[in-house]
C-alpha cells in the first residue's frame, strides 16, 4: 500500500490493479465512502498527535488542516476525535475523489494572507510536497503516513518520523503551519 500510494486516488487504484470497465470510479468511490467514513471515527489518532498540537496551540501556533478528503467528512472526524479546537481552519475538497488539494492551498493563503516565509507545511505523501511548493511553503514530511520513507525520499523534502517530531521542527523553525 505505501509504496503505490498517490493522488489522485483513482491513480492509486489503478496501480493497485482495480479494472474500471467493470465498475466505474465514481461508483467505486461512493461504495468506499459510505463504507470508509463511519469506519474512519472509531479509528484512533497517531499516538502523541493531539498533545502536539496542545503543545503547539499553547505557543501560539496557529494550525490548519489541509486534505484532499471532502470537507464534511474530515470535520465529523476532527469532530469525532476531540480536535476541532486545535486548528484555526480545517480545508477540504468538496467532493469525494480525493483528486488534489492544491488549488485549495493555493486559495488560502492568498485570502488569509499567510506569509510563506512564516510558515511550513506538514504532510505524509509526495502529494503533500507538490501542495506545499505550489502554495511556497517548506515542507516536511512525516513517514508514518499513507506513503512510505523510501516514496517521501523521491521529493526534496526533509522526513520526520512521527508526527510528534513536528514540535521538535516548529521549535527549531520558530515558525507557523
Amino acid at each position: 500500500y505505501k509504496e503505490i500510494f498517490t493522488f489522485p486516488i483513482k491513480d492509486y487504484y489503478i496501480a493497485a490493479g482495480v479494472d474500471f470497465t467493470k465498475d466505474s470510479y465514481e461508483d467505486l468511490a461512493i461504495d468506499f465512502i459510505k463504507k470508509y467514513q463511519p469506519r474512519s471515527l472509531k479509528c484512533g489518532l497517531f499516538y502523541g498527535l493531539e498533545n502536539t498540537f496542545k503543545e503547539l496551540n499553547e505557543l501560539g501556533v496557529s494550525c490548519y488542516i489541509l486534505s484532499a478528503s471532502q470537507r464534511s467528512n474530515l470535520y465529523e472526524q476532527c469532530e469525532s476525535f476531540g480536535i476541532v479546537k486545535y486548528f484555526k481552519d480545517i480545508l477540504g475538497i468538496d467532493n469525494i475523489h480525493a483528486a488534489s488539494k492544491i488549488h485549495i492551498g493555493i486559495d488560502y493563503i492568498k485570502e488569509s494572507n499567510i506569509d510563506p516565509n512564516e510558515a511550513i507545511f506538514v504532510g505524509d505523501t509526495t502529494h503533500d510536497y507538490e501542495v506545499a511548493t505550489a502554495m511556497g511553503l517548506r515542507c516536511y514530511l512525516v513517514e508514518c503516513g499513507h506513503q512510505s520513507k523510501n516514496r517521501l525520499s523521491e521529493v526534496n523534502a526533509p522526513i520526520i518520523s512521527t508526527t510528534s517530531d513536528i514540535l521538535d521542527v516548529v521549535k527549531r523553525e520558530n515558525k507557523i503551519f
